[in-house]
């Protein structure tokens, strides 16, 4: 190994033990590492300049422009409110309702706002049906989670690989190409949490008050603060026609391929402001630059394993074990190291760091690598073990009053049936 494969690998190995140690800001851990490979000589600047210029970080910043004009607007909280109100009557099912709802919601918009508007208000309604709340809120955000895979843009996780993946000389996804596959996962995971999740979770006691609470370690969130995040703002009915008129433009701009997600959303996003339906003060509030940085510092790690040469070298050796079982087995095992993974990790960082070795793996067993990286995005948004694995675990671990082992009990199978579906599903619509 020369000197710029060892810096990278030290760099590598100390970002994922303070990632995992949790008591510094990912964020700040991913610039502090891009730093270090910088000031070392193993990433040039003009590489670390297009990192944080990547078409992922233009693109989650102006949809979370976005996406933060139609919560400015009272939008999503009175539907949420409207779509409780109607589906109360039904009982728990009115409650699944709401909570498929939520998860089609997240698909196109950040769940976390969805999250925060909703878990409340699924707590009150279940408690006004003598229900426990614990049967709900941690579906309610395992669903959102999985209705974020089932697009390009309903999470970063996604945004990221696409990006990665193009950087690894492999087409770019259209906005809807991975949503059958994400679908049926998303149904196999919402069967599983309707007829088991919420039995699991009836009978679990409230923990006693006042203990320590998690925080996400998330491509898609930091922090585990509800005050943070969304405010149910007073519903502004020209606001809201304005945002979501230009919300569906960027989609279609996308979906017909008129033009690259980053530059639809980079268009609507100014547009917005313009017209003055969010203020250039409240944009700049809505970007939530702790993802976008950290994202951007990944990406600069995952460069560094890619150009020194370790990420070829890694996946040579994982070739040579799994190159007798052929692709399938290829497949099952890559989805099963980025679900462990992911638990562990941010999803950005499990993104930028498989996505190369999913490549490069699929290229060495001579098989298309679309299965693999379809694979990476919907195990690297399936945090569903812990309570700090994903933004919205955090939100409702605390609305709820959980323990850690409620998120085990109902996790683990949920990641087993995922990982099940996902592998017989990927080769189906994506054949090798």
């Amino acid at each position: 190994m020369d000197f710029n494969q060892i810096a990278a690998l030290v760099v590598l190995v100390l970002v994922v033990g303070v990632l995992i140690h949790g008591r510094i800001r990912s964020d700040v851990a991913a610039l502090t590492a891009a730093a270090a490979l910088l000031v070392l000589g193993v990433i040039r600047p003009v590489e670390v300049q297009s990192a944080f210029a990547s078409p992922a970080v233009i693109a989650l910043a102006c949809l979370f422009v976005i996406a933060y004009a139609i919560e400015l607007s009272g939008l999503l909280g009175l539907l949420i409110r409207q779509a409780t109100r109607l589906c109360a009557r039904l009982g728990a099912f009115g409650l699944w309702i709401v909570m498929i709802l939520c998860g089609g919601a997240s698909a196109f918009l950040n769940n976390t706002p969805i999250v925060v508007l909703a878990a409340p208000v699924v707590k009150d309604v279940a408690h006004s049906l003598n229900l426990s709340p614990k049967r709900f809120l941690i579906p309610l955000s395992y669903i959102t989670i999985m209705g974020g895979a089932c697009t390009l843009i309903g999470t970063s996780t996604n945004l990221l690989v696409n990006d990665m993946a193009r950087n690894a000389g492999q087409p770019l996804f259209s906005l809807f190409e991975i949503t059958p596959v994400a679908l049926i996962i998303a149904a196999a995971g919402g069967l599983y949490l309707f007829l088991l999740g919420g039995r699991l979770l009836a009978g679990a006691e409230d923990p006693a008050p006042g203990g320590p609470s998690p925080h996400a370690q998330t491509g898609d969130g930091t922090m585990g603060d509800l005050e943070l995040f969304a405010v149910d703002r007073p519903f502004d009915l020209k606001r809201a026609l304005i945002s979501m008129s230009v919300f569906v433009g960027v989609i279609l701009a996308a979906a017909l391929g008129v033009a690259p997600i980053a530059a639809a959303a980079f268009a609507g996003a100014v547009l917005l402001i313009l017209l003055r339906v969010i203020s250039p003060e409240e944009a700049y509030a809505g970007l939530r630059p702790e993802v976008l940085l950290l994202i951007a510092g990944m990406v600069v790690v995952g460069l560094s394993i890619e150009v020194t040469g370790l990420a070829a070298s890694g996946t040579a050796l994982l070739i040579d074990v799994i190159r007798p079982f052929g692709p399938l087995a290829a497949l099952a095992i890559l989805y099963g190291v980025t679900l462990f993974a992911t638990e562990l990790l941010s999803n950005a960082a499990v993104a930028v760091l498989i996505t190369p070795v999913a490549v490069a793996l699929a290229e060495s067993l001579g098989v298309e690598p679309r299965p693999f990286l379809i694979a990476v995005m919907m195990a690297a948004s399936a945090a569903f073990a812990t309570p700090f694995g994903y933004q919205t675990n955090v939100l409702v671990f605390q609305v709820g009053r959980y323990k850690y082992m409620d998120f085990v009990r109902v996790g683990v199978p949920l990641n087993l049936v995922t990982w099940l579906v996902g592998v017989i599903a990927i080769p189906i619509f994506f054949p090798f």
